[in-house]
C-alpha cells in the first residue's frame, strides 16, 4: 500500500511584482516537483506557476477547482491523490492557502483523513500590514469584511472599537478596493478621534503604502485608494 501524499499550502505574490522577489526558493523547488494542485482559477494558477518555474511542462499539470461553485462532493474527492501516495499544491490567489481563503475547507479535509500539511512561507497581508502599524501584536482579531449596509457597518465599527479598547486588541478588516474610499470616510465620520487607524495597501508592490493615524487624521486623507487591495486596522487606547 502507498504512503500517503503530503498537502503543501504555497504561498503566491500579493501583487504582479515578480515571484521570488517576495517568495523563498523553497517554493520554487516545491512547484517544480508537484504537478497536482487545488486552485482558484486555473488560468492565474498555470501563469503563476509558469512565472516560478519556467520550464515546467504545463501539460503535466492536474489542477482542480475551489470556488463558490464547487460542490461539497466534488471537494471532498480533491485530495483522493493525496491518498493514492502523490503530494499536493493548495494555491490561493493571493497571500497566504486558507488565510481568509477558501483553502481552509481543504486543509481541515486534510487533517480528517491523516494527510500531513505542510506550510510553506509567504507574505500575508494580514501579517504584513500587522507588522507594520504599530498596534497590538500580542493581541489582535480579524474579522475579514463588514456588512454593506451603511448604518449596520456604523454599528460594527462602533463594536470594534469597543472591544479594541476593552480587550487591548488590533482589530483587523478588509474591503471590496473599489469600496475603500467610502470605508475610511465612515471610519473617520464614526470612530472616536483619537482612535487610531492604520490602512495598509499594495504591500510588498512598488506603490505599497502604510500609514496610521487617528480617525480625525484620516478625515482629511488626501491619498486615493480606489481599487488598490487594502487592509484596515483600528485600535482605541
Amino acid at each position: 500500500m502507498n504512503s500517503k501524499g503530503k498537502l503543501y499550502l504555497i504561498p503566491t505574490r500579493l501583487g504582479d511584482n515578480p515571484p521570488l522577489e517576495v517568495l523563498p526558493i523553497s517554493i520554487k523547488k516545491v512547484i517544480e516537483n508537484l504537478d497536482h494542485y487545488i486552485v482558484e482559477n486555473e488560468k492565474t494558477a498555470r501563469r503563476f506557476i509558469k512565472r516560478v518555474s519556467p520550464n515546467k511542462s504545463q501539460q503535466s499539470l492536474r489542477l482542480k477547482v475551489l470556488n463558490k461553485y464547487t460542490t461539497e462532493i466534488e471537494r471532498n474527492t480533491f485530495l483522493d491523490t493525496c491518498l493514492e501516495g502523490e503530494s499536493i499544491g493548495l494555491l490561493s490567489e493571493a497571500g497566504c492557502p486558507a488565510i481568509a481563503d477558501p483553502g481552509a475547507d481543504i486543509v481541515h479535509l486534510a487533517h480528517q483523513k491523516d494527510i500531513r500539511v505542510v506550510p510553506l512561507v509567504g507574505p500575508s497581508s494580514i501579517l504584513l500590514a500587522l507588522m507594520s502599524s504599530g498596534m497590538n501584536g500580542q493581541s489582535f482579531t480579524f474579522n475579514g469584511y463588514l456588512p454593506v449596509d451603511k448604518s449596520e457597518k456604523k454599528a460594527k465599527l462602533k463594536n470594534l472599537e469597543r472591544l479594541s479598547q476593552e480587550q487591548k486588541q488590533a482589530q483587523i478588516f478588509i474591503e471590496t478596493p473599489y469600496r475603500n474610499m467610502k470605508m475610511l470616510e465612515d471610519i473617520s465620520q464614526t470612530l472616536h478621534p483619537n482612535t487610531r487607524v492604520c490602512v495598509a495597501c499594495d504591500l510588498t508592490l512598488p506603490t505599497e503604502y502604510i500609514r496610521t493615524k487617528t480617525a480625525k487624521e484620516w478625515s482629511n486623507n488626501k491619498e486615493d485608494l480606489h481599487k488598490r487591495p487594502s487592509i484596515f486596522i483600528i485600535q482605541k487606547d
